[in-house]
């Protein structure tokens, strides 16, 4: 029987990239500082794999290489993203698994030179890139196909179509999440362009932490025991919440009715003693600056719920969005 497999992995390649913030690990300096001095542009994945490979030699230094020279010279094609969402094509067909492993491989390698060539794509062309180079600078690497959660309509649906795609390396033991695409930018709501924002909360990002936004078609890939209704169940936390430092301890469900709940209370481990927090429902646009309590390193706070409340409610801290949570009559 002859399989397709199809371009869908679109349309969140391009809404996360709104969420991402900028972002800096002080442990890869040393790599990073190297990596932005590297050539802008690079005619094949050999050319590149032949210059990490010479300059760092351990598998997580090799990775960390690929991952910022791809997110600091790739930019999102905002073109290709509209062209494929209103009309998706077929990527490869195969009629066996060696015939299915051989024609993936050229796809990918396809893909990797093209992305090199235009140094624009989308997430599966990321992707591409990110397991080619890694494959040619003998580290093992996997792709992988799942749902992303990315915004607040997705607050409470149950993971059920295939809109992105990101990577493992393996490290040692242990295999690593990345997420290349989100790590390189971020859409400007009001001009429609893209900026390019490196975010280097996606390299490496604990399994626990990437499943807030991530859920694979193949469920072997989560690397931890949450289940798809876990991910549905989830609030919707945005890019600068993967990088800043701080955990929402509670609430961990983010669907709320007026009906049944009339304050919800907030806890904040590690948040900063001058971290300002505020919160907006969308059906009054307001934004309401609140109390927070601290006892020791953890805050909290109070938000209250009128018969009033429809629609999202969204936290800010320091004037950005964190975390929003849907709320039900």
């Amino acid at each position: 029987m002859k399989k397709r497999f199809l371009n869908k992995m679109v349309l969140s390649c391009l809404l996360m990239l709104f969420f991402a913030a900028s972002g800096y690990s002080q442990s890869y300096k040393t790599i990073d500082d190297a990596v932005a001095n590297y050539p802008k542009s690079f005619t094949s994945p050999e050319k590149l794999a032949e210059k990490i490979k010479t300059d760092f030699t351990t598998e997580e230094e090799k990775a960390r290489a690929i991952f910022t020279w791809i997110a600091l010279n790739i930019r999102y094609d905002l073109k290709a993203f509209q062209s494929q969402l209103n009309n998706p094509k077929m990527a490869y067909s195969f009629t066996s698994e060696e015939d299915r492993i051989v024609k993936e491989q050229k796809f990918r390698r396809d893909g990797a030179v093209a992305l090199l060539r235009t140094k624009k794509g989308v997430c599966q062309d990321y992707t591409a890139l990110f397991h080619t180079v890694c494959e040619l600078s003998g580290l093992k690497c996997m792709t992988i196909v799942g749902t992303s959660k990315t915004n607040l309509v997705h607050i409470g649906k149950l993971p059920t179509t295939s809109d992105h795609a990101w990577n493992a390396v393996k490290v040692g033991d242990a295999w690593r999440f990345i997420d290349v695409t989100w790590a390189s930018g971020m859409m400007n709501l009001e001009s429609g362009k893209m900026i390019q924002q490196f975010n280097d909360a996606y390299f490496f990002t604990p399994p626990g932490i990437f499943f807030l936004n991530h859920f694979p078609d193949d469920k072997r890939y989560l690397m931890t025991d949450k289940t798809a209704q876990d991910f549905a169940a989830l609030p919707l936390y945005y890019g600068r919440y993967l990088k800043s430092g701080y955990e929402f301890l509670t609430p961990e469900n983010g669907i709320f009715s007026i009906k049944e709940t009339q304050d919800i209370t907030f806890s904040i481990a590690d948040l900063p003693e001058n971290d300002q927090i505020a919160y907006v429902f969308s059906n009054d646009g307001k934004g309401n600056l609140v109390t927070v309590e601290r006892d020791g390193k953890t805050a909290t706070f109070h938000i209250p719920l009128t018969k009033r409340n429809r629609g999202f409610l969204t936290i800010y801290v320091n004037h950005e969005s964190v975390v929003a949570y849907k709320i039900i009559p």
